[in-house]
């Protein structure tokens, strides 16, 4: 069979804020491929609605960006991962306006707002609430000015390649057929994976993937117990799980339980304010409290003017579901949001895999700590995103070799297996919400652990399709997330053990996964 393959000098794995923010930065020096498992716009940077934190207005300074990030992180924060990114947000966003990203103003000066465990306005967010998108625009502008970058739509990552402990492409499924792809580097920008649970507000493609094949390609993976479940989710069953904006907290709304009465001052002094961990589980306490299955946003004390202004993706999605914010009580339950762990890296980028980069939700730099401050996310992306795509170019011209091109192209074959992957899948998601969800004990963690061991089994040879590839991966993530939460008997930001309520012993600590070995504490 003759050998098909791709090459280029920089293979991007993931097309959302920290894949093109990489893009641009690798472009000027070699051939530059980006990756997309779906459509482009496919990803959580498309979904973020409430803006990017950065220290730029007046009445804030970068050493309280850097306080309430370490504050919120619950004592777990990396100190120079956080420095950087408050140091360097502010040069990244006015790089990004200088692109033409439009975010906005009052008069001619910017427009802030305030969300959740910020002590100061500092929330810059683009047509009310839909910030994502114009990042992503301003973005995929920039890029398309380099000749250079090719993208490829509809591409899964079936696996890195890997020779001599060195990462040197990947195999990737297009098509039906299998291509290796060879490059000098690879940037890993996948996102997250909360499809693992029934209730998320990510995009049906986060399913953890980049995750998965890093960790079966040797790099060491970092804090997997630790997820964020975002508060305020849109609840009805016949709508989707859309994400209701913190901002709307910042901007005064408040939360009522079934029984029209407000609750949070009872579980925290910041009240509707307080970080998303505390928020989260003061809900799920409601909602047990009252025998419910959502609880209340009200927005019905402000302005109407001003809620459909500021919130305009919001108000005209909750209308096509029957629910008028300005008028209505909105119906909401958390849904897991966004992973602090992840694949372990330096402050470039760096895994522990040579030529093997990472930015973004995907990577670990240990910047969120146990759990992440509000719009920190996107300026992630930016910065860290520059960052990589930096090292990956100083990477690629001092070790300027591409592959040993030992791999061939070959059609994807058809599963014949008596299977049902949507079934496992659903269970799947299933199971880690109720057991390894916002709440966990060593009783569900372990329950959770079982039914992981019956689908392992169940999959443990011929995956063939990107249905089966996928919830593979979603398994391996799975598996990790609740080993890591077993493993830590103590309860510290996003992750909160009902049998170990304090910090426990190792609680400052972090817990580090790599396949072949038993997962560990750091020294």
């Amino acid at each position: 069979m003759k050998t098909v393959f791709d090459k280029t000098d920089f293979l991007i794995i993931g097309g959302g804020v920290a894949g093109l923010r990489a893009a641009i930065e690798v472009a000027p020096h070699g051939s530059v491929l980006v990756l997309t498992k779906d459509k482009p716009a496919e990803s959580s940077t498309g979904y973020a609605q409430g803006g990017i934190a950065v220290a730029l207005s007046d009445e804030d300074e970068v050493g309280i960006h850097y306080e309430d990030t370490i504050k919120a992180g619950d004592g777990l924060c990396r100190e120079d991962a956080v420095r950087i990114l408050v140091e360097e947000g502010p040069e990244v966003i006015l790089e990004l306006i200088s692109w033409g990203a439009e975010f906005d103003k009052e008069g001619r000066r910017l427009a802030f707002t305030q969300e959740a465990a910020h002590s100061r306005r500092r929330i810059l967010h683009a047509h009310g609430d839909s910030t994502g998108r114009e990042l992503e625009r301003a973005l995929v502008s920039k890029v398309r000015t380099f000749s250079d970058v090719r993208r490829y739509d509809f591409a899964f990552t079936v696996d890195l390649i890997i020779e001599d402990g060195r990462c040197v492409g990947a195999l990737v499924l297009r098509d039906k057929e299998v291509i290796p792809i060879y490059a000098k580097a690879v940037i890993l920008a996948t996102g997250g994976g909360g499809q693992v649970y029934s209730r998320t507000t990510n995009p049906p493609v986060t399913a953890g993937d980049g995750m998965a094949i890093a960790y079966r390609a040797g790099a060491v993976l970092e804090d997997m117990e630790f997820i964020q479940f975002h508060p305020t989710t849109l609840y009805s069953p016949s709508a989707p799980q859309f994400l209701l904006s913190e901002a709307m907290r910042g901007e005064g709304a408040i939360l009522k339980n079934i029984n029209g009465e407000r609750f949070m001052p009872d579980y925290h002094s910041m009240s509707e304010l307080a970080s998303r961990d505390i928020v989260a589980r003061a809900i799920i306490s409601e909602m047990v409290k009252t025998n419910a299955r959502h609880v209340y946003l009200d927005l019905r004390h402000l302005d109407k003017d001003f809620v459909r202004r500021r919130f305009p993706r919001i108000y005209s999605t909750c209308l096509q579901f029957d629910i008028d914010i300005t008028e209505d009580l909105i119906p909401v339950s958390p849904a897991a949001h966004y992973f602090m762990g992840g694949v372990k890296t330096d402050l470039e980028g760096q895994t522990t895999v040579k030529g093997l980069f990472a930015a973004g939700e995907v990577a670990c730099t240990g910047v969120h700590g146990a759990n992440r401050l509000a719009s920190n996310s996107l300026l992630e992306g930016l910065v860290y995103g520059a960052r990589t795509g930096m090292a990956a170019v100083n990477w690629g011209m001092g070790n300027g070799e591409w592959g040993l091109e030992k791999y061939k192209s070959h059609k994807l074959k058809s599963a014949n297996w008596n299977i049902d992957i949507e079934k496992i899948r659903s269970s799947l998601r299933r199971i880690m919400w109720d057991k390894a969800g916002i709440i966990r004990c060593k009783e569900s963690l372990t329950e959770a652990t079982e039914w992981l061991k019956q689908w392992n089994f169940t999959l443990r040879e011929g995956v063939f399709g990107r249905k089966e590839l996928e919830l593979k991966n979603m398994l391996t993530i799975a598996n990790l997330i609740v080993d890591s939460a077993l493993l830590r008997e103590g309860s510290i930001g996003a992750h909160y053990r009902s049998d170990f309520k304090e910090r426990g012993e190792s609680w400052q600590r972090h817990i580090l996964c790599q396949e072949g070995r038993e997962i560990k504490w750091t020294e």
